[in-house]
């Protein structure tokens, strides 16, 4: 059963320890492992002046688990040796309380990612917000929706992996 419970927020945490180690280690087929099963699970990554706006135009516009798939089809065999590697790491921090309606939680979390290309320095790549919808799916909490909005104005020239 899924609650605003310790233990389900353990769980809900747990779920956002998953998604980030698996960005960190470049494993996109944990990175999907991450989402439900639902036709509708999805990924957007959009800059906050765009949402603020009112403007969809979005970094990555995943609106469904089959273009989730195919992202992870993308980075891990089409566009294989055609970018500069870089590594990444992610500092996460859920703010406030989940809010649970209709067996979905939707919580807030912080956001702030590292990266160092390959033989190069250490830089601040985003900072910005999650905001995600998250169900119990397969007896894990995965989710159904997450949208990365990111405050940062200048990205570099190319982002292959989601934020």
């Amino acid at each position: 059963m899924l609650g605003i419970d310790e233990a389900s927020l353990a769980l809900l945490d747990n779920l956002q320890r998953r998604y980030i180690e698996a960005l960190d280690r470049r494993d996109m087929e944990a990175w999907l492992d991450c989402f439900s099963q639902d036709a509708d699970a999805s990924y957007f990554c959009i800059a906050a002046e765009n949402v603020e706006r009112g403007l969809e135009i979005a970094l990555m516009y995943d609106d469904c688990r089959a273009r989730l798939t195919d992202r992870v089809t993308f980075i891990s065999k089409v566009w294989t040796g055609t970018f500069q590697p870089y590594r990444m790491r992610h500092f996460v921090q859920r703010i406030g309380t989940p809010i649970l309606d209709h067996g979905k939680l939707s919580v807030v979390s912080n956001f702030s990612i590292a990266t160092t290309p390959e033989g190069g320095s250490s830089s601040l790549l985003a900072v910005g917000q999650y905001e995600d919808s998250v169900v119990l799916d397969r007896g894990e909490l995965r989710f159904l929706r997450k949208r990365a909005v990111y405050d940062t104005t200048v990205l570099p020239r190319y982002i292959v992996y989601p934020f």
